[in-house]
Order: structure tokens, then C-alpha cells, then sequence
């Protein structure tokens, strides 16, 4: 793009999403900011704007009522100056699987999974037509492990993992440069809305941190950046571990250890 894209940023009223916003502003590009906290977003629009200089436009949206999604889709398939999407919107909630209620867990599936995917599925085909912008989706380093007893939040995290994933090998031959970021635990307001107790835990990365060390792997392009993760060999090795699994996958014959005969 000639001029820098605009960027549009969902859950960016506060947290991660409030701090995308502060360095994308940085870097000159004018912002969509998206989150069902007008307040908060003006307030933060208006500090921008006096900071950066940028060109700031507020939509107040709650991701999981599908009429407020539709308006943000429109944003995205419409405006042409929108080059690059934060899906940063998400939740989590306390308790093990049969502690939470089934209305609380789709309303979590519907806002971690189907509106990231909507949202994404929005831009996309006029990005690749483009062929330039970018899509940043913010997972989490619990999709990759069930250990850590939050089974829905998860799941909907490794969703997203796979879904940029796929996205990268898709886009990325048509200019479009798909991440994904996979935080461990941060400083953010979704501990006190999931009912969880920040003190509680152990070790907690700043989230200023965090989204600098994202836009570290944002402009080295990397497919999946995560910022706690020591040894950036490891997901090499889990990725190289992967490829050899597939590669031992016959669809036609049954592996012999399922013939045997106990």
C-alpha cells in the first residue's frame, strides 16, 4: 500500500487491544477501534489522536450479538483503507467443564471462535484481491495445552492456532500476511471478568511487553510469534515432530499395532 493501511483493532478498549492500538498509532496508522465500552474507546481515541495525529473511528460492538458483528464485517468488507486486522476480542471463565453453564460456554465459543472467524472471513478475500494487508489473531499458549484444566478456553485458542495456521498457507502466496500470537498469562482485565484472582498466579507478563515482542515477530513476519516461549526451538522441533507424524499416515491400511490380536 502506498499509504499506510488503517488498522482495525476488536476488544481495544482495554488491555492488549488498547496497546495495539497505542503503537499502531505510533507507527501513523489511523484506527478502527472496536469494543462494547464507548467510554473507554473515546477516551482512548482522544488521547491517540492528540498523541499520533492519526484519523480515530469508534465502533461501540458486542461480538457475540450477531447484528453488531455484521456492522464490524461490513467495516471490513467495505473500506477499502483497512489493511490490517487485530481479532483481539476474547474471554475466559472460571471452573471445570461441568462447573460452567452450557449458555456461558457458547457465548465463550461464540466470541473466541465465530466472531474471530467471521471477522477474518470478512477481509480476507478483499486482501488477497489486494494482494497486501495483514490479519494478527491473538491465541493463547493454553491451546496448546489441555493440562492446564481450562478445557472450552482452550479449545477455542487452538482454534485459532490452527485456523491462522491454515490461513498463512493459504494467503501468504497472495501477499497476505496471517499471525497468529500465543500469550501465557498477562496483565489484563479478562482475569477479573473470568472471575479469576490476577494474585493468584505465579508469574505474569506485562502487557506492554507483550505486544511489543508481537510486533518484534509482526515485522520479522512470522506465522506464530509467542512471546514467553524461551526457545524459539521448541515450536520449531513441534513443527518439524508434526510433519513426521503426517508423513507416517496411511490413508488405506490399518497401523499393525490395532491388528494384533491381544
Amino acid at each position: 500500500m502506498t499509504t499506510r493501511p488503517t488498522v482495525l483493532i476488536t476488544g481495544a478498549s482495554t488491555g492488549i487491544g488498547a496497546v495495539y492500538a497505542q503503537r499502531f498509532a505510533q507507527r501513523g496508522h489511523d484506527l478502527v477501534l472496536v469494543a462494547r465500552d464507548r467510554s473507554r474507546l473515546e477516551t482512548l481515541a482522544a488521547k491517540l489522536r492528540g498523541e499520533h495525529n492519526v484519523a480515530i473511528e469508534v465502533l461501540q460492538a458486542d461480538l457475540t450479538q450477531l447484528s453488531d458483528l455484521h456492522t464490524v464485517e461490513a467495516h471490513l468488507r467495505d473500506d477499502a483503507r483497512i489493511g490490517i486486522l487485530v481479532n483481539n476480542a476474547g474471554a475466559a471463565q472460571s471452573g471445570t467443564f461441568i462447573e460452567q453453564s452450557t449458555d456461558s460456554v457458547a457465548q465463550l465459543v461464540a466470541l473466541n471462535t465465530t466472531a474471530l472467524v467471521r471477522l477474518a472471513s470478512a477481509i480476507a478475500p478483499r486482501l488477497a484481491k489486494a494482494g497486501e494487508g495483514a490479519i494478527i489473531n491473538i491465541g493463547s499458549v493454553v491451546g496448546l495445552a489441555p493440562e492446564f484444566g481450562m478445557s472450552v478456553y482452550g479449545a477455542t485458542k487452538a482454534f485459532v492456532l490452527f485456523l491462522s495456521q491454515g490461513l498463512s498457507l493459504e494467503l501468504s502466496p497472495q501477499g497476505v500476511y496471517v499471525q497468529a500470537v500465543l500469550p501465557a498469562a498477562t496483565r489484563t482485565e479478562i482475569w477479573d471478568r473470568a472471575g479469576i484472582d490476577i494474585n493468584t498466579l505465579s508469574e505474569i507478563m506485562e502487557v506492554d511487553d507483550l505486544v511489543d515482542a508481537a510486533l518484534v515477530g509482526f515485522d520479522r513476519r512470522e506465522p506464530v510469534t509467542i512471546p514467553p516461549l524461551q526457545e524459539g526451538e521448541r515450536w520449531d522441533a513441534l513443527q518439524t515432530a508434526r510433519q513426521g507424524l503426517l508423513s507416517q499416515i496411511r490413508q488405506s491400511d490399518v497401523a499393525q499395532r490395532y491388528l494384533t490380536q491381544v
